[in-house]
């Protein structure tokens, strides 16, 4: 009886240790997704580039590098995001020509700009 609840627990336990090693490597891969289009660094309380200029049509990300929260608010309320952790991130696809000043909201003095012109 004690050899069978002594293999139970081994068993237990690598069963865990593989799951965990799993997620791990899951949660490791997303962090390490690269933006497949123009992006936009959240660090040291500002968005880098500061102006941004795409074509109708394209998504831009942006990625919170501080070690604190912050997000992203157009000034028309036309996007907005939740409020980004460390490496987490935001996306939105322009699709109308225009100039989208945005900023965040719970930084306010951090400003950005996306210029969207027409597709030729």
């Amino acid at each position: 009886m004690k050899t069978l609840l002594v293999a139970q627990l081994i068993v237990g336990t690598i069963f865990l240790g593989v799951a965990a090693g799993g997620q791990a490597a899951s949660n490791s891969a997303a962090m390490d997704t690269k933006p497949s289009g123009p992006a936009v660094t959240i660090d040291n309380f500002s968005f880098s580039p500061a102006t941004l200029t795409v074509s109708a049509g394209t998504t831009v990300t942006w990625t919170n590098h501080d070690d604190i929260p912050h997000n992203i608010a157009e000034r028309d309320q036309k996007f907005k995001s939740k409020a980004l952790d460390t490496d987490e991130s935001f996306s939105y696809t322009f699709a109308d020509p225009g100039t989208y000043e945005y900023f965040c909201g719970l930084h306010p003095k951090m400003i950005g700009k996306i210029i969207v012109e027409a597709k030729n």
